[in-house]
């Protein structure tokens, strides 16, 4: 096995990572007790291996394995490889039989697997870094570019290393438990993230980690003023916990929100937070016309809103890998608790030449393996068809989705937004619907909401009376 030759890593006089001595032990045991194979394989792939010849023999083992369980010796693998014309290439004979004498017995096969795999990780490390350098040396390279393919890299190896041990139910079961433990303990139904609208929260006991929600509507229904309502929220009960865990006030709350906004800018949402945490009238603030009492007002909602976990990202034309990138570092620095994306359909495609539908799918697949990947709620805005608008029953349906296979495949939730209003003032003037449409772990139905216009809130139908953009005096204390 000596004259074999390595997979080329690094330049002449710099190996790379490795231990060959582990190799042929991991090889070694697996020749000898075939019974091993079953506690290694999901450790250590061929791949893994440092030199060709232990791939090969790797390979071998367990096509072996699979094929004809129990069945793997010196013997068959040596004729496995000569069927595939690789028995020289992996050493040959006497090759096999110095893997075979290189362990007494298999007791710590699993042990050199953990070695074997280790060593792949760091050389996947090494190699990465290298990409990345490299990339960096090139003229006319963006560096947001730069810093999103280096994140993915480096996150593609961390993304490999697999829990595989956690399998049996009874594993399962006490996370079950701790999380039924933890719903039992909370006061009223709602065990996931609240959305502040009583009525909803008490539908889909909240969102859940993971969980892909669709929020669809016709424009100007009120689908950004929506998920702004929420995160406000989502981050003014961060901020609760926060101050309650007697945490300190320079330091960022966990359970925050990032909003991805790929049409409207920052400043505009900046805006529509201050109408929707201040309850001023957003007409008003746009014109310039506060009054003095008014304006110190909003200074005071300005001053508390700072002092929210909300993050913004107003660029436009971000692909799924750079939201994804995004995330995960919000996650590791702040422990984020919400994701929200306005809107879908403008999110960049991967492939542009694909069908447009077939691009959506991607994207919406994306989104939920984001939400699994992080364990947060991925909240994400949608269009619908315009032939709602032609219809003379006005409200929403799942067929109405733009894309609407894919999207509704992948969710887990949808709501449509719907204002009769929007269609005919006279209807119901001030109300608006959450239509659950679809709700993979729970109930659909109708929640009846106020929409409260000049501040841009939605609030539960029972608060129609309050009256609106009038009552924010300073009193943070309803908040925070």
């Amino acid at each position: 096995m000596s004259t074999a030759r390595a997979v080329s890593r690094g330049g002449p006089g710099d190996l790379p990572p490795q231990n060959l001595d582990a190799e042929k032990s991991l090889l070694g045991s697996m020749l000898l007790d075939s019974t091993v194979v079953d506690d290694t394989v999901e450790i250590v792939q061929p791949r893994h291996f440092y030199l060709t010849a232990h791939q090969l023999v790797a390979e071998a083992i367990y096509r072996l394995h699979e094929t004809h369980f129990g069945g793997v010796d010196v013997v068959t693998v040596a004729e496995e490889l000569e069927k595939k014309g690789e028995l020289a290439e992996a050493g040959g004979p006497a090759g096999l039989a110095e893997l075979l004498e290189s362990v007494p017995h298999a007791g710590h096969a699993k042990y050199y697997a953990g070695i074997v795999r280790d060593k792949f990780v760091q050389r996947s490390l090494r190699n990465a870094c290298t990409t990345i350098l490299q990339s960096i040396a090139e003229e006319g390279q963006d560096t947001d570019d730069l810093l999103t393919s280096a994140e993915q890299k480096i996150f593609q190896i961390v993304e490999q290393q697999g829990d595989t041990e956690r399998l049996e139910i009874r594993d399962i079961l006490f996370d079950a438990l701790d999380s039924i433990k933890s719903r039992l303990e909370q006061d009223g139904s709602v065990s996931g993230v609240c959305t502040g609208l009583t009525e909803l929260d008490s539908l889909t006991t909240g969102l859940h980690p993971a969980q892909l929600i669709i929020v669809a509507a016709r424009p100007s229904m009120g689908k950004t003023a929506f998920v702004c309502n929420i995160a406000k929220s989502v981050a003014v009960a961060a901020r609760k916990k926060h101050e309650a865990d007697g945490r300190p006030a320079t330091e960022t709350p966990a359970g925050g929100v990032i909003l991805f906004s790929l049409e409207q800018s920052r400043l505009e949402l900046a805006e529509r937070m201050l109408c929707i945490y201040g309850e001023f009238n957003g007409h008003h603030l746009k014109k310039g016309e506060l009054e003095p009492d008014e304006q110190l007002r909003l200074l005071e909602a300005s001053s508390r809103l700072s002092e929210l976990p909300i993050f913004i990202d107003d660029s436009p034309g971000r692909s799924m890998a750079q939201i994804s990138g995004i995330c995960r570092r919000l996650k590791r620095r702040h422990q984020i608790g919400l994701v929200v994306i306005d809107y879908l359909q403008l999110i960049e495609p991967e492939d542009k030449n694909a069908p447009r539908e077939q691009q959506v799918a991607q994207i919406a697949r994306r989104l939920k393996f984001l939400g699994k990947e992080i364990d947060v709620p991925v909240i994400a805005l949608a269009q619908l068809n315009r032939g709602v608008d032609l219809r003379q029953d006005k409200q929403p349906k799942l067929a109405d989705l733009r894309e609407s296979g894919a999207i509704e495949q992948d969710a887990d939730l949808v709501l449509f937004l719907h204002r009769p209003d929007a269609y005919d003032p006279e209807d119901r003037p001030g109300e608006a619907e959450c239509i659950v449409a679809k709700h993979r772990n729970g109930p659909t139905g109708i929640i009846t909401m106020t929409w409260l216009r000049e501040s841009m809130r939605f609030v539960d139908h029972s608060n129609i009376d309050v009256p609106d953009g009038g009552y924010f005096s300073g009193d943070t204390s309803g908040d925070f």
